[in-house]
């Protein structure tokens, strides 16, 4: 790029790569930490000042709530770490988490692109989300919200959340609420949406067809408890010689004390349904390699899942209800481990049917 560039990143720890003008900060995710929040700050101090003369260029994908971790005034660190663990682990969708997140943050829900005012801002998305909504991918920086502190509240009262008092207290408050559209300093920002789930489920589907499968797609919003999904899945009836494909993002209530993420749980539970039942196989995994907060980007299960359990003394069922999916796939050896993909377009579900 001519001219004078400078800029930040902030990634995943083992995500970074090798830039030559562009500094790469690695932090925490999926909860926050103190790299996170420094790096966001010195965001912050870049953004300060610009003018309308100067470019603002915002590379976003899935992760970039946790990563940019900026906690509004008179918040810290620790209510936005506490506000994420119990978050993850109640079960909510992620545009609900969105929507709490950006009422909490001086930097989400459009306050960097008014931050950055009159600087024009312009920003190119790989989605990660249900739907493509650049407002809840990353908890939409630069993108006006049309949730309220209302909306957050009522997530806080739906999920029963145990949250700190001066979180309460702010989103009591006008300070909570987020840019809207018709914020003027909003007005010289635009998006673009550069990768998708559903373009990833497509290139698979093609994949499919080149080997002869059938295919049955059943696209990238699929939504709701990770082990109910994979029970709907189960029943899906196609035909001999077909793959089904899926994407979205599941969630887990946790009530166990094990490990795993979205997909290896939805795989115990997708094994326990279809038990020994000929035939199927299946992956999940999360495309930018890690499930969760593991080592994994998700697992495998074949026809004889069940059986080789039995055979190692493991009971499915009970590592499904303690949440520990990861330990399970583990013992098994079908954990599908590949190391930071560099994309983030949200889970990939493939069920094959011999």
């Amino acid at each position: 790029m001519p001219g004078p560039l400078s800029g930040l990143i902030v990634t995943r720890y083992g995500h970074a790569v090798p830039c030559r003008h562009i500094e790469i900060v690695e932090a925490a995710h999926p909860v926050p930490d103190e790299r996170g929040l420094r790096a966001a700050q010195r965001l912050a101090a870049m953004l300060e000042g610009l003018h309308e003369d100067d470019l603002v260029l915002c590379l976003i994908s899935g992760g970039g709530s946790s990563l940019l971790a900026a906690p509004a005034p008179g918040l810290t660190l620790a209510h936005e770490q506490e506000v994420n663990r119990q978050l993850l682990a109640s079960g909510a969708a992620i545009g609900e988490m969105n929507c709490l997140r950006k009422h909490l943050s001086s930097l989400k829900g459009g306050r960097l692109a008014a931050l950055a005012f009159p600087a024009s801002v312009h920003t190119l998305i790989i989605s990660d989300v249900p739907g493509d909504d650049p407002a809840v991918i990353a908890s939409g920086p630069t993108v006006a919200d049309r949730t309220t502190r209302e909306d957050a509240l009522a997530i806080v009262q739906k999920y029963d959340l145990k949250l700190p008092r001066p979180v309460i207290e702010f989103l009591s408050t006008p300070a909570a609420e987020t840019p809207k559209a018709d914020d003027p300093r909003l007005a010289r920002a635009s998006v673009k949406i550069v990768a998708t789930a559903s373009r990833s489920l497509a290139a698979a589907a093609d994949e499919a067809k080149r080997a002869g499968r059938k295919v049955l797609n059943l696209g990238d919003r699929i939504e709701g408890e990770a082990k109910l999904v994979a029970r709907e899945h189960a029943r899906i009836k196609a035909a001999p010689h077909s793959v089904v494909l899926s994407g979205g993002e599941t969630t887990v209530t946790i009530r166990g004390r094990g490990r795993g993420g979205r997909n290896t749980e939805y795989l115990l539970s997708l094994a326990i349904a279809l038990g020994e039942e000929k035939g199927r196989f299946a992956i999940a995994a999360d495309t930018d390699g890690i499930d969760g907060s593991e080592s994994n980007a998700g697992a495998l299960i074949t026809p004889d899942t069940l059986a080789r359990a039995k055979a190692l003394g493991l009971d499915a069922e009970a590592y499904l209800a303690d949440n520990d999916a990861y330990d399970f796939f583990e013992k098994l050896g079908d954990l599908l481990i590949t190391g930071p993909t560099l994309t983030n377009v949200n889970d990939f579900r493939a069920m094959l049917i011999d």
